[in-house]
Formats: structure tokens, C-alpha cells, sequence
């Protein structure tokens, strides 16, 4: 089933207008680049040396992907990085989303491959995206050659009660009056640093967006049994929606080749800048190390 996440056409518009602001903000060159799929066009920025060896980035659920792509950037001073906007979520691929109980992404993700002429990359994940990334190592590991994956989906979820009072309920409040301080309240349990730019962008989502609540499926061990290859997972301490500590005991558990797993102190969902540096430093030495 699909269905359009848009709440109004002039949503849509602003949303698309803060997706642009981001992008201007990137100050790298990057490519825009459309790759038809059975589920509707899909809009791929493109950054780094042509030549380079290819990296694929997946961004955060009802996130805009310049914001996403910018926080893994460094990767692209020696790597050809894709990050396409991720099918559903706000941005400028076809606005629908294929049902999380299947293997819609994977499939879509595929084709997203296929349409750019890679077989095989490493993938860098962050929240929804890593869980992405993870359904298409369990239904097709030969096209991941390596993962990192950041406050991930995908492998255990947080509190119901407690993701329901410190995250839902200041966005309902947000919705109904929206204001400065609401959206401050709203936005802070997401981010480990105040973030100005995020927060405007989290705000008009909450308000024109209908919120994908359905992540990709969780792996199992089953599932990934085929996939070999190395994996790396940074887990956040504070984060509500994957409680760092019990993602990494769960990683260890179902993921074959985890060869390095890390708790960022004190962050919530998404890091503070020192964590992505060292996200940024570390996923570098490990793709270099594995050849990938």
C-alpha cells in the first residue's frame, strides 16, 4: 500500500524550500541525480570524487537528507558518496512508501543501485536509514560490501510509554500551538546539541508531514546469516528510540561480522558534532582497512 505523506500542497512547498536551504548550506559540490524504480522516481545527491570508490549514505526517517548527508561529508573527500532520498520520506523522491513488513526498501534500494551502475558498496546508515540498510543485507548481502550503521533502526526499539510522553506528546502540543518554545520542547529529546537549522526542519515536519511511525522490520539473526561482511555500529547512550546499550548487546547478537561497536556518551539520537568527527575518523580507517 502507499500513500502520500504530505499533509497540504504549501507543506510540501516549505518543506521543500528548507530541503533546498540545506542543500545550499552543504558547500560541496553535489550532483542531483533521478534513478527510476517499479515504485516511482528516486532523487539521488551525489558528492566526491567521480572516480573514487562509491559509498552509499542512507538518512534518518523524517529527516531532509542534505542535513543527513552533511553530518558524514568528510567521507566524501576520498569517496564517491550517493545519498539518495529515501523513498516516502520528505524530500524530492515520489512521495510514498512501500509497506515496512515486507521488503520493499530492499528492493527499492536494488534498483536505486542498479539505476547507478554499482553492484557491490559499503552503506553508512543513520536511524531509519540503518535500518534500511539492514534489510537489504538480509535479503541481498552481495550488494553490501560493509555497514555503519548509527543510532540504529532495525535492531531493538526503546520504551513505548516513555517515547509517548517525552517525544509524542511535545509534538501534539507543538501541532496544536505551535511556537518557539513548543518546538524547542518538541525538537530536544532528538538532538544531543542545539541545532537551529535542525530544529526549523524538525518543526515543519511535525507540522506538515504524516510521520512514518513504521520503521523497516527488525533483523534477526536468521536473516543475516548470509551476510559476511564487516559491520560497525555506533549506538547513542541517551537515545530514546534505540537505547544504545541494548542495541549494541542485541548487535552482537545478530549481526555475523560486528567488528567494532561503540556508545556515544551522553548522546541522544543524534550525536553531537565531536561524535560524528569520530564517526567520520573511525568509518574512514575502517574502510580503508577492509579494502571497501
Amino acid at each position: 500500500m502507499f500513500s502520500q505523506i504530505y499533509r497540504s500542497p504549501e507543506g510540501e512547498a516549505e518543506i521543500m524550500a528548507l530541503y533546498d536551504d540545506a542543500l545550499a548550506r552543504l558547500g560541496a559540490e553535489v550532483e542531483s541525480v533521478t534513478v527510476r524504480t517499479r515504485l516511482g522516481d528516486t532523487h539521488v545527491l551525489a558528492t566526491g570524487p567521480e572516480e573514487a570508490p562509491p559509498v552509499v549514505v542512507l538518512s534518518g526517517g523524517n529527516f531532509l537528507n542534505p542535513t543527513c548527508l552533511g553530518w558524514f561529508l568528510p567521507l566524501a573527500e576520498n569517496r564517491r558518496v550517493y545519498s539518495p532520498d529515501i523513498i516516502g520520506q520528505p524530500g524530492r523522491s515520489t512521495p510514498s512508501r512501500p509497506s515496512s513488513k515486507g521488503d520493499g526498501h530492499a528492493r527499492w534500494m536494488e534498483e536505486v543501485l542498479d539505476g547507478l551502475g554499482i553492484q557491490r558498496a559499503p552503506f553508512v546508515g543513520i536511524s531509519y536509514g540503518a535500518g534500511v540498510a539492514l534489510r537489504v543485507a538480509g535479503h541481498a548481502p552481495g550488494r553490501v560490501s560493509g555497514a555503519v550503521l548509527v543510532s540504529p533502526s532495525g535492531i531493538v526499539g526503546g520504551s513505548i510509554p516513555r517515547m509517548l510522553i517525552e517525544v509524542a506528546l511535545p509534538m501534539i502540543r507543538y501541532r496544536l500551538s505551535p511556537s518557539s518554545e513548543q518546538l524547542r520542547k518538541a525538537a530536544s529529546p532528538l538532538l544531543t546539541e542545539e541545532d537551529e537549522d535542525l530544529t526549523q526542519q524538525i518543526g515543519a515536519v511535525y507540522r506538515h508531514v504524516k510521520l512514518d511511525s513504521d520503521l523497516p522490520r527488525k533483523a534477526t539473526s536468521e536473516e543475516l546469516r548470509d551476510f559476511g561482511s564487516p559491520t560497525l555500529v555506533f549506538a547513542a547512550e541517551n537515545d530514546i528510540f534505540f537505547p544504545g546499550e541494548t542495541v549494541l548487546e542485541c548487535a552482537k547478537v545478530i549481526i555475523p561480522n560486528l567488528v567494532y561497536a561503540e556508545l556515544l556518551k551522553d548522546c541522544r539520537h543524534i550525536p553531537s558534532r565531536e561524535a560524528f568527527a569520530l564517526i567520520n575518523k573511525k568509518t574512514g580507517r575502517f574502510l580503508r582497512e577492509h579494502g571497501l
